[in-house]
């Protein structure tokens, strides 16, 4: 991080003075961190909004997909051969699958497993109802208000690491946050999962752009948890994604065969742009998807059967009169209700929407798309999003300013999540004998027992009356995140490692990087 925005970053020690009350206390908290929980245990219900009928319905369509048209597996022979083993029908790439066949397949995904971190009280459980935050993925450019937009570095990739270490709301390093194209493409996988492994002590994904590559990824995992922890336990995430309309192309098919041999979990990600890569009906796209990603759950499953895998869903619509896509929109949201009643009919864990936005700038459009999209996947049960923070221009840059207001937000989902609490305490009635009628209760006991814990307190927003906003600098949203993730980075300290184990990763980089030319492209 460039010297001059950590000098911009720092308090004014005169305006800390006058700062008093809740805007202090704000203050006070953006300095210290914050502990929050390793991840969310749901206290409220899911939104199921289809019918048996329906459900039926659309698995049932699924089923005359993959039985009358099937689905190409290109470019991995070892994929075909599975096939082959579990009675599909074989012709060329094209594998075509009796009805119910990979139900039965999926059936040995666990419900839910742990996902070990390198601290162990940063494990994540994924299913069985909990919530795991974790950032945007993927993005080949970056932004801030102070630069604009432009490729993203390796330095931009660790501080968004920071970034997600530093926030008390998010349980999860993520994986390829945003494309290091400072660094070669066939070495900078190995400075990504160290980067995770260095700079974080939470759960990470690694890469799936070749099998070598995810190879790579799960070796330096068995390098920080031990080779034996590995092979019994889940501590890598690998999002891979269907070429969709029906193809698994070999790339994408080779990781989740790596991940799955090495029983690790492969998140299978159908990508589905209503009207390009899958229908324009919410029904048929659902159908589509749900086809896809048993397919490559059940492949999963054919490599080392009981492994765990996540059903994941990415539906999205697209502006049929410009061919651009669109996120945050109405129609995927609702459908990622259906996506979830089909997850939980098959027990298996759900990744489901995120922060989801085409805005090119973290404004009001940016927020109420993403704001959309963050309840979507809370209601309809996912227990992975991906993509919780940082999301922007269609998932084409990863913004700082928008990463710090999602994972503010996604401070509130906790807060929702954990519904209404009904006990002596929270119905008060202590409270309503002291007060009584026509009085308040600003002063009660009741209130002073319970006011530093009972209402989440944004470290966002402004609250203040507009003269004192005014007299602050008039500053709006985006300009509160641009200082508050400044701070974040300035006061950042990593998480401590093993040094023989940080030894032994840059050893393991050293002599890969040194076995292969740069590759660009």
């Amino acid at each position: 991080m460039p010297e001059d925005l950590v000098a911009e970053a720092l308090p004014t020690p005169a305006r800390e003075v006058k700062r008093g009350g809740r805007a202090a206390r704000r203050e006070q908290r953006a300095h210290h961190q914050i502990a929050g929980p390793a991840y969310i245990q749901r206290q409220i219900p899911y939104y199921d909004i289809l019918s048996e009928e329906g459900l039926e319905r659309i698995e049932a369509t699924a089923d005359s997909i993959l039985a009358e048209i099937g689905i190409e597996f290109r470019g991995d022979p070892a994929a075909i051969d599975h096939w082959k083993r579990a009675g599909a029908g074989i012709e060329g790439d094209r594998v075509r699958f009796e009805p119910g066949m990979l139900q039965e397949l999926c059936a040995t995904a666990p419900p839910h497993f742990i996902q070990h971190a390198r601290n162990p009280a940063n494990s994540v459980k994924i299913g069985d109802g909990s919530i795991v935050f974790a950032p945007a993925y993927g993005s080949p450019f970056v932004m801030d208000l102070d630069r604009g937009r432009r490729y993203g570095t390796l330095e931009d990739f660790r501080n968004f690491i920071k970034l997600a270490q530093s926030s008390p709301w998010l349980h999860h390093s993520g994986g390829t946050i945003c494309e290091p194209v400072d660094v070669p493409v066939n070495k900078r996988h190995l400075d990504m999962v160290y980067s995770h492994l260095r700079y974080s002590d939470r759960p990470f994904m690694g890469s799936i752009t070749a099998e070598e590559r995810a190879e790579d990824s799960i070796d330096m995992a068995r390098l920080v948890f031990g080779a034996g922890f590995v092979d019994e336990n889940c501590v890598i995430l690998g999002n891979v994604n269907v070429n969709s309309p029906l193809v698994w192309d070999g790339t994408m098919t080779k990781a989740i065969r790596a991940y799955a041999r090495a029983n690790q979990a492969p998140v299978i990600v159908p990508f589905i742009l209503g009207g390009a890569m899958g229908p324009v009906t919410s029904a048929g796209a659902i159908a589509q998807a749900h086809a896809e990603t048993l397919a490559g759950i059940a492949l999963g499953q054919l490599e080392r059967k009981g492994s765990p895998g996540i059903y994941g869903n990415f539906l999205s619509s697209m502006s049929l009169r410009s061919g651009s896509p669109t996120f945050g929109t109405p129609e995927p949201a609702i459908g990622s209700q259906v996506v979830g009643q089909l997850a939980r009919r098959r027990k298996l864990p759900l990744r489901c929407s995120g922060s989801f936005t085409t805005s090119k700038v973290p404004d009001a459009q940016a927020m109420h798309e993403a704001t959309m999209s963050m309840l979507a996947a809370v209601h309809c049960g996912a227990n992975f999003l991906l993509h919780s923070a940082g999301f922007l221009d269609g998932l084409l840059s990863m913004s700082y300013e928008k990463f710090v207001m999602d994972a503010d937000f996604c401070g509130a989902l906790h807060t929702y999540c954990k519904g209404i609490v009904v006990d002596d305490n929270q119905l008060a009635l202590d409270g309503f004998r002291e007060v009584g009628p026509g009085n308040h209760f600003f002063g009660c006991a009741h209130t002073i027992a319970n006011y530093e814990t009972a209402f989440w307190d944004s470290e966002m927003a402004d609250n203040e009356n507009f003269e004192k906003w005014e007299l602050d600098g008039s500053v709006d949203a985006a300009g509160r995140a641009n200082k508050r993730w400044k701070t974040m980075l300035a006061e950042y300290e990593a998480p401590p490692i093993d040094p023989g184990i940080d030894e032994a990763l840059r050893d393991f980089i050293d002599r890969k990087k040194r076995s292969m030319e740069d590759a660009w492209y």
